[in-house]
C-alpha cells in the first residue's frame, strides 16, 4: 500500500479522533490496485468508524460532483454491517449500469436487513425511470419491475421495504400500479398513505390530481410536503392557491416544498408568489424560490408578465 494510502488510513482509522473530512478527499479517484490493498484493510476499521467513514463519504458526493468514491461504495455492498451496505447503495446513485441494477435486485431479495433492502428498493427507482424513458431495454426493465412488484405485494415483508418498492415502481405504467397506488393510500399505517401520495406524484398521472391536492391540508407535516411535492410532478394549476398557503406553513420543509411546487408548475401566478418569496423571505426562504424561479424559467420560459412587478413589490413594502 502507498504511504500516502497507509497515513490517511491510519488517521481516519482512528476511532480516538474525530472523522477527518479533509482526509477522505483523500480517497476520491483510487486506482484498481489503491482499492484492492484498501480492500485488505477495510474490516481492521471499526464497525462504527467504518458508518462513519460510509455517510461521510456519501454526504461528500452529494455535494462535490468532482470526487470519485465509486470504487469505495462498491466494496461497502459487501461489508457485514448492514448500516454500512445500506449507505454504500446510496452512494452509487448515480451509477446507471444495468449489472448494478441487478446487483440491487439480489439485495432487495436477499438482503437479511430490511434497512439495506428498503436502500435497494429506493435505488432501483431510478432503473425504472430509465426503463420508462427507454434508456434501458426492456429485459432489465422488466426484471427491476418484477423484483419491486415481489417486494411490494410480499405479505410479510416489512412495511419500510414495501413503501419504498411502492414508491419506485410508481413510475412504471403497467395499469396495475395504478391499483397498488389506491390501495396503499387505503393502508392502514400513515407512512404507506404518504408514500401512495408520493407515488402519484411520480406517476405523472392526473387523475390522482383531487387526492393529491386535499392532501396537502393534511395535519401531517410529512403528507403536506409529499403532497405539495406530488402537485409540482403533476403540474396542477389548480393547486397554486393551495400551495401559496403552504407558502405560511409552520414547517420549513413543506413551505420549500411548495416553493419547488409552483417552480415546476409555473405560469403568471406562481411567479408572482414565487418573486415575493424572494422579496419578502428569509435567506432559506429566499433560496428556495430563486431555485424554483430559475426552474420555471427553464421549464416553461418568460410568460407574459410584468416586468415591473419586482419594482412594485419593494415600493409597496417601503410604504
Amino acid at each position: 500500500m502507498s504511504f500516502f494510502l497507509e497515513r490517511t488510513l491510519a488517521v481516519i482509522s482512528d476511532e480516538e479522533r474525530p472523522l477527518s473530512f479533509a482526509r477522505l478527499y483523500d480517497l476520491s479517484g483510487l486506482s484498481v490496485e489503491e482499492l484492492r490493498l484498501l480492500a485488505g484493510r477495510w474490516l481492521d476499521i471499526g464497525v462504527e468508524r467504518r458508518r462513519q467513514i460510509v455517510r461521510a463519504l456519501v454526504e461528500i458526493a452529494e455535494e462535490n460532483f468532482e470526487v470519485d468514491f465509486e470504487g469505495i461504495f462498491y466494496l461497502g455492498l459487501d461489508d457485514p454491517d448492514a448500516e454500512v451496505r445500506a449507505a454504500a447503495v446510496d452512494g452509487l446513485w448515480e451509477i446507471e449500469e444495468i449489472p448494478l441494477a441487478d446487483r440491487f435486485i439480489a439485495m432487495l431479495q436477499h438482503d437479511p436487513s430490511p434497512l439495506v433492502r428498503a436502500a435497494a428498493a429506493i435505488a432501483l427507482g431510478r432503473f425504472m425511470l430509465l426503463g420508462e424513458l427507454e434508456e434501458i431495454g426492456p429485459e432489465p426493465r422488466q426484471r427491476v419491475y418484477q423484483a419491486l412488484r415481489d417486494a411490494y405485494t410480499a405479505p410479510h415483508e416489512d412495511l419500510e421495504v414495501r413503501r419504498r418498492a411502492l414508491e419506485s415502481i410508481a413510475y412504471a405504467g403497467e395499469p396495475e400500479v395504478a391499483d397498488f397506488l389506491a390501495e396503499a393510500y387505503r393502508h392502514e399505517a400513515e407512512a404507506m398513505r404518504i408514500s401512495a401520495v408520493f407515488g402519484m406524484g411520480r406517476s405523472a398521472d392526473t387523475r390522482w390530481a383531487s387526492i393529491v391536492m386535499r392532501e396537502l391540508y393534511s395535519p401531517s407535516p410529512a403528507m403536506r410536503y409529499e403532497a405539495a411535492r406530488a402537485c409540482g410532478e403533476l403540474e396542477l394549476a389548480d393547486a397554486v392557491p393551495m400551495l401559496a398557503e403552504l407558502l405560511e406553513d409552520v414547517d420549513r420543509e413543506v413551505e420549500e416544498a411548495a416553493l419547488w411546487a409552483l417552480g415546476q408548475i409555473g405560469g403568471d401566478e406562481a411567479r408572482a408568489l414565487l418573486l415575493r418569496a424572494l422579496e419578502e423571505g428569509d435567506e432559506v426562504t429566499q433560496a428556495a424560490a430563486e431555485a424554483a424561479l430559475d426552474e420555471l424559467e427553464f421549464m416553461h420560459g418568460i410568460l407574459d408578465f410584468p416586468l415591473l412587478f419586482l419594482d412594485e413589490l419593494r415600493d409597496n413594502g417601503a410604504e
